[in-house]
């Protein structure tokens, strides 16, 4: 059987970092990684980008040393991808914020409001209603990490936890400053209004959560098997026969429900913004979807059907 060298140069000086004897043929990309690993201690399999070219893409974990496009002398170029934190703790993190300073607004602790507001309560049952709703949306968030969902990639870039954490808690507490107001007015059409709002916001809640289901039922425990997800006996599941990424859909539908309950500006502001995002995401996925598989429905759309 013959042996491979591996050679591993800096990305953009070119210089040499390492040299790896007798690799065996069969040795992953992830396996080079922690050979790697051994004589550079700072430089973590999962901060590692190991790529063909300088300027190309990372190769894959998985990816057999044998398959790839390179002599018995393989030579490859390594980029730091920069300190990594876990998928499980960026999701946690940026979902416990919104749920704790919500309340915080919510039981209008001092120095939110004025002080005769102090621990006080709203008299509009929709500001209570929608507590309600906002907490059972950021639980079920936290419950889904811990229990549902099946990551593909283990980590991300540590500064990505500042972005997130940034932009989740701080529309979390632009939200409720406003909602839990002791000015706020409610909705203009009343109860009629709250109650169909509290409809479109559970009905698209349990969607979104059928949805996960259906994903992480796609992957086994520890795989990273990509196939594509089809409609389930759960009619919450129909969708996909329309939509790529219909989770963002029901998302997106959770919290147009939310805007129309609250008649809140920082909310339908904070739903556009997300709608924006979640279509870039769906936009890609959607391209993935289609170049990996050829048989792919071609009726689906990224995010809404027939639209968008």
């Amino acid at each position: 059987m013959k042996h491979y060298e591996v050679e591993i140069l800096d990305a953009k000086t070119k210089d040499k970092l390492c040299f790896l004897d007798k690799v065996e043929p069969n040795a992953t990309i992830g396996e080079i990684k922690s050979m790697f690993h051994k004589s550079h201690p700072q430089w973590y399999p999962a901060r590692q980008s190991i790529r063909l070219d300088p300027k190309g893409k990372s190769l894959k974990d998985e990816d057999v040393l044998q398959h790839l496009p390179v002599g018995t002398t393989a030579t490859f170029y390594f980029r730091d991808l920069g300190a990594q934190i876990s998928w499980v703790t960026v999701f946690l993190t940026e979902y416990t914020g919104p749920l704790v300073i919500y309340l915080l607004f919510y039981f209008r602790v001092p120095f939110i409001y004025a002080p005769k507001y102090d621990f006080t309560t709203s008299k509009h049952w929709v500001v209570h209603l929608a507590c309600m709703c906002h907490s059972f949306h950021y639980v079920k968030r936290l419950l889904e990490t811990l229990f549902v969902h099946r990551f593909s990639h283990g980590t991300m870039p540590l500064r990505n936890i500042f972005k997130n954490c940034t932009y989740y808690w701080g529309f979390a507490a632009w939200m409720a400053y406003y909602i839990n107001h002791p000015l706020y007015t409610p909705p203009i059409y009343g109860e009629q209004q709250i109650r169909l709002a509290l409809i479109i916001f559970l009905f698209c809640q349990i969607g979104n959560f059928s949805i996960h289901i259906a994903l992480r039922n796609l992957r086994p425990p520890g795989s990273k098997t990509r196939k594509i997800p089809y409609p389930t006996k759960n009619p919450f599941t129909w969708i996909f026969l329309l939509v790529s990424c219909p989770n963002y859909t029901y998302e997106l539908g959770s919290w147009l429900g939310f805007t129309l309950m609250t008649q809140c500006l920082p909310v339908a502001f904070f739903t556009l913004v997300g709608f924006i995002q979640m279509t870039v995401w769906a936009k890609g996925k959607h391209r993935s979807y289609l170049k990996e598989f050829r048989d792919y429905p071609p009726l689906r759309s990224p995010i809404l059907p027939f639209v968008l």
